[in-house]
């Protein structure tokens, strides 16, 4: 195999055949070039012992022995097959060493020298777990630095080992797109070193050192990727240059009952630059919750308004978009501003409002928004790419990105590299954290009393039910099995309402309504308050099974409470500990110990790993193999400082890297 056939199938490898194929493509690895940039995930270190008798009962090690005799030894279970051998090592030394179901072992020809790998049993007998044949490919699996390969279900760990040897071969031919001054300047590796160091290396030091010349290299051909694509959204296109505030804008600022904090302030300098200048606004405005993202995004919305432009407001729920109408709709009518509501059910009059609240349908054909200024895209992760370039296609408009999922500043110049990035860290002054505790079931009971104390008091809670099924049908009907329980047992007496995703529009915002003005006690959910819902006198949550629900989720459900002066609490209950996972544990301590969205989302990522945040960008920009965000922050930085130092180099230096990432993109179904 030579240059173009490093991007042949995996069935022109030795031992691959269509079955085999098929189990491999589970695993995303279709051609030879999949296999060679499919790394171990780690390396196990192990020695080799010199004898059998060196070693101490329960030692695990590798020794290189010869096979004296083996033969099948019958036992009663159907599905379990022993081998019993006798090697000797090298020092003469004989004992009894077994395998479990790898009858081939008994085959093998009396006097073939084996290195094996396992453990030292009590009565000299060493029970196998690896074990190869000497010879030109020894220590492979049993010897120095063994690679563990991410694998699944109908691939093994060892298999994977095996087809990768295969594979480098054909990859020592694979180009190195890196232009020669950078690879100069920064003493990296050829590309084909890299992947051949990254699956044999002679030292751990050099597996890392191979891993961070490929990220780096990703890293760096995603901030070239996202300069060309902000410049081609640049490209010809302009918006209307709003300039200044104006009276609109001052009558805002007076009706708001409240003053800006400092990071608000700073948000609305920086959309007001943008706003300014006839090139489109492409801002992320990326906040914890209830940090006040609203009153800035409304800000923008009244600059197009002000100047004879439309203003949108997209959300990803038909709930969030009424909760949004129910926010705006006061401070729109006090400033004499016409807005309307438009979803899937709900058709509002777009051609004579001056700000429209509504859901993908705002995208649909037939919608005129003819006049659009200002486009803000809420919870935009939850778009594809192409919805929400629809929202502004033949259009000349500015745009404001919102995340209530904040990540950290250096992160999200990664993900979200072909935005500007706007932070409003922390929530204003008069907001109380809110006190989060852990209980399992038993103790339930007490929290519905702590429940009923506030209420005594003239505060509202919500009750929270458990994720139990994809269907919204049936999350809708156990929600109100579980209001209905709730009326008869621990909130008899209170006012009980029930809110899900399968009510009509007018039912969800009446019982929205019904609770902002008090005549409910509790609201029972579903996870459809997780965003946007805003009720300053509800102080407390009690969120049901939570060890169902990830970290991001309950944070964002913890939100709604804490919106106001009073001190708010969230009890989050769950199945005993001794049930739970090792990462349920860590998601439910990590809310108990901090309200801090961003430290959260640190934590989720260590969790998680990479993959969930990457994709909610649905780009095949951000597909990473061997990048890690938390881990590689440094090489992140320093692709950054290279995206810019070539910037203005001869395109022909960078056509490698462009080439590769047309591939990548044709590879994922991203062209």
């Amino acid at each position: 195999m030579r240059g173009g056939d490093v991007d042949a199938s995996v069935e022109t490898l030795k031992g691959v055949g269509p079955r085999l194929a098929e189990r491999l493509a589970k695993l995303g690895l279709r051609t030879v070039r999949d296999l060679a940039e499919h790394l171990p995930r780690d390396f196990l270190d192990w020695d080799e012992a010199g004898s059998f008798a060196d070693l101490a009962t329960g030692q695990e090690a590798t020794v290189r022995c010869t096979l004296v005799r083996a033969r099948v030894r019958p036992t009663r279970r159907r599905n379990l097959k022993i081998v019993e051998a006798v090697v000797a090592d090298e020092s003469g030394t004989r004992l009894r060493a077994i395998w479990f179901n790898q009858v081939h072992v008994a085959n093998i020809e009396a006097g073939t020298t084996l290195l094996v790998h396992g453990v030292l049993e009590p009565g000299a007998t060493f029970r196998v777990e690896r074990h190869e044949v000497a010879g030109e490919s020894a220590g492979l699996k049993t010897l120095g630095l063994v690679p563990l390969y991410p694998a699944g279900e109908s691939v093994s760990p060892n298999k994977l080992l095996e087809l990768s040897e295969r594979a480098l071969g054909p990859a020592r031919w694979l180009h190195d797109p890196l232009p020669a001054e950078l690879a100069s300047a920064e003493r990296l590796p050829l590309r084909a070193d890299a992947i051949r160091a990254g699956h044999r290396p002679r030292t751990l030091r050099e597996a890392v050192v191979a891993r961070e010349r490929l990220a780096f290299e990703e890293l760096l051909r995603l901030q070239l990727g996202f300069r060309d694509r902000r410049r081609a959204l640049e490209d010809g296109a302009s918006a209307p240059a709003l300039g200044a505030d104006g009276e609109l804008v001052r009558r805002y600022r007076e009706a708001l009952p409240f003053t800006l904090t400092d990071e608000q302030e700073h948000a609305i300098a920086e959309i007001r630059r943008d706003l300014a200048r006839p090139r489109p606004m492409q801002r992320l405005l990326q906040g914890d919750v209830g940090s006040g993202k609203t009153v800035v995004a409304l800000y923008a919305l009244l600059r197009a308004v002000e100047k004879g432009f439309q203003g949108a407001l997209m959300a990803p729920t038909e709930t969030l978009a009424e909760q949004h109408l129910l926010t705006l709709e006061p401070l729109c009518a006090a400033l004499g501003v016409r807005i309307t509501l438009l979803t899937g059910s709900l058709k509002g009059e777009v051609a004579g409002a001056q700000v429209v609240v509504g859901t993908h349908a705002l995208i649909q054909e037939g919608v005129d928004l003819r006049k659009l200024g200002v486009a803000v895209v809420d919870e935009q992760h939850r778009f594809g790419v192409e919805q929400r370039r629809a929202l502004t296609e033949g259009r000349t408009a500015h745009v404001l990105h919102m995340t209530a999922t904040p990540i950290p500043r250096t992160l999200a110049q990664t993900v979200y590299g072909d935005l500007d990035v706007t932070e409003i860290a922390r929530p204003p002054a008069n907001r109380k954290p809110v006190l989060t505790r852990w209980v399992s079931h038993e103790r339930s009971a007490e929290a519905y009393r702590r429940l009923r104390r506030h209420l005594a008091d003239g505060r509202q809670a919500y009750v929270v039910c458990p994720l139990v099924s994809e269907s919204e049908t049936t999350e809708a009907r156990a929600a109100e099995q579980e209001a209905e329980r709730l009326r008869a047992a621990e909130l008899s007496g209170l006012q009980v309402g029930c809110l899900h995703g399968r009510l009509r529009p007018g039912e969800r915002r009446e019982g929205m309504d019904a609770f902002k003005r008090r005549k409910l006690d509790v609201l029972v959910a579903t996870t459809v308050i997780e965003v946007g819902v805003d009720v300053p006198n509800a102080t407390i949550m009690i969120v049901q099974e939570a060890d169902r629900f990830g970290l991001a989720q309950l944070h964002q459900l913890r939100g709604r409470v804490g919106r106001g002066a009073d001190q708010s609490y969230c009890l989050l209950v769950s199945r005993p500990k001794e049930e739970l996972t090792d990462e349920a544990q860590r998601r439910l301590q990590a809310l108990v110990e901090t309200t801090d969205g961003f430290a959260l989302a640190e934590v989720d990522l260590e969790l998680r790993g990479e993959g969930q945040l990457l994709g909610t960008r649905q780009s095949g920009l951000t597909d990473l193999k061997f990048a890690r965000l938390v881990r590689d922050r440094h090489l992140i930085a320093q692709a950054r400082e290279w995206a810019e130092r070539l910037d203005g180099t001869d395109a022909d230096i960078l056509a490698p890297l462009a080439r590769e990432a047309e591939r990548i993109a044709n590879s994922r179904g991203f062209a």
